[in-house]
C-alpha cells in the first residue's frame, strides 16, 4: 500500500543484537515485577537503559542498607535484630527511588498499550531480516517452553534462544555475580554432601534473597517475549502473503494448444 506520508509508529524493530516489540502487556504485571525487583518491570518494557542502572542501582543500595537482610530477619520474627543490620543512611535513599520505580513502570505500560493500539492501526510494514557484520537477526517460529525451561537452568541462555542478546548478555552476568557472592553454589555443595549445617553457615542471605525474584522473572520474561515474537511473526507473514498473492477471483491466463 502507498503512503502519502511515512507510519509515526511502528510494531517492531528488528536490529543486530535482538527485536524489540511493541505489544499489549498487563500493568499489574509490570508493577509487579517492578515490586520484586527495580529495574525488571522496565526490562519487560524493554527501555534496556533504564532496566540496567535501575537492577545494578538495587543491587548496590541494598546491599549497603542490608534490606534483604532486614527482611529475613522480619520473616523469622526476630525484628530487634532486622532494625539492628539495617543501616538508615542508604535506607532513606532506597524508599523514593524504589516507589517511583514501580509507579513509572505502571504509567509507562499503559501509555506504551495505547501506542500500541496507535500503531496496530497505521500498520507499518515489519522488517523479517537483518544483517549486521556482527551478528543475523530473522524471524522465525520460537518454542516458549524451550525459552522456559533453558532460562531454568542457565538463566540468560533462554533470552539468547529467542535472540533477546542484551537481555540475555546482562542476566548472565548478574547471575554470576549474584552465585559468586552469594556462595549458592557452594551450599549446594555441602548440601549434596549432607553438611547442612555447613551449607547455612556459607550461604550470605543477603545476597541469596536477589535470587527468588530474579528467577521467577528470567523464567516468565522468556516464556512471554517468545510467546509475543511468535504472535509478530505470524502477524508479518500474513501481511507479507496478503500483499503479495494474487487474489482467488484472479483470471489466470491459459496457453494456447
Amino acid at each position: 500500500m502507498n503512503r502519502p506520508y511515512p507510519p509515526r509508529r511502528i510494531r517492531a524493530l528488528l536490529a543486530g543484537f535482538g527485536t524489540t516489540t511493541l505489544h499489549p502487556r498487563n500493568p499489574w504485571t509490570v508493577m509487579f515485577f517492578a515490586f520484586s525487583f527495580p529495574g525488571f518491570g522496565y526490562l519487560m518494557l524493554q527501555r534496556y537503559l533504564a532496566a540496567f542502572l535501575f537492577i545494578v542501582w538495587e543491587m548496590f543500595i541494598n546491599t549497603k542498607a542490608k534490606i534483604n537482610s532486614g527482611i529475613l530477619y522480619t520473616l523469622l520474627g526476630d525484628f530487634d535484630k532486622a532494625r539492628e543490620v539495617m543501616d538508615e543512611r542508604w535506607l532513606i535513599l532506597y524508599v523514593t527511588i524504589y516507589l517511583f520505580n514501580i509507579w513509572d513502570s505502571y504509567r509507562l505500560c499503559t501509555d506504551l498499550n495505547k501506542q500500541y493500539l496507535l500503531a496496530e492501526r497505521e500498520k507499518a510494514p515489519i522488517e523479517n531480516f537483518k544483517m549486521t557484520p556482527l551478528d543475523i537477526n530473522f524471524m522465525d517460529k520460537k518454542q516458549p517452553w524451550l525459552a522456559f525451561w533453558w532460562s531454568f537452568f542457565a538463566p540468560g541462555v533462554g533470552h539468547l534462544y529467542i535472540h533477546k542478546f542484551l537481555t540475555g548478555l546482562f542476566i548472565s552476568g548478574a547471575m554470576m555475580v549474584l552465585m559468586y557472592y552469594s556462595r549458592i553454589p557452594q551450599g549446594m555443595h555441602f548440601t549434596a554432601a549432607g553438611d547442612f549445617a555447613g551449607a547455612k553457615r556459607v550461604l550470605d542471605m543477603q545476597w541469596a534473597m536477589y535470587l527468588p525474584s530474579m528467577y521467577a522473572f528470567i523464567v516468565y520474561d522468556a516464556y512471554d517475549s517468545a510467546v509475543e515474537q511468535n504472535k509478530l511473526f505470524e502477524t508479518e507473514q500474513s501481511e507479507f502473503l496478503r500483499r503479495q498473492y494474487l487474489h482467488p477471483s484472479f483470471p489466470m491466463p491459459l496457453r494456447e494448444r
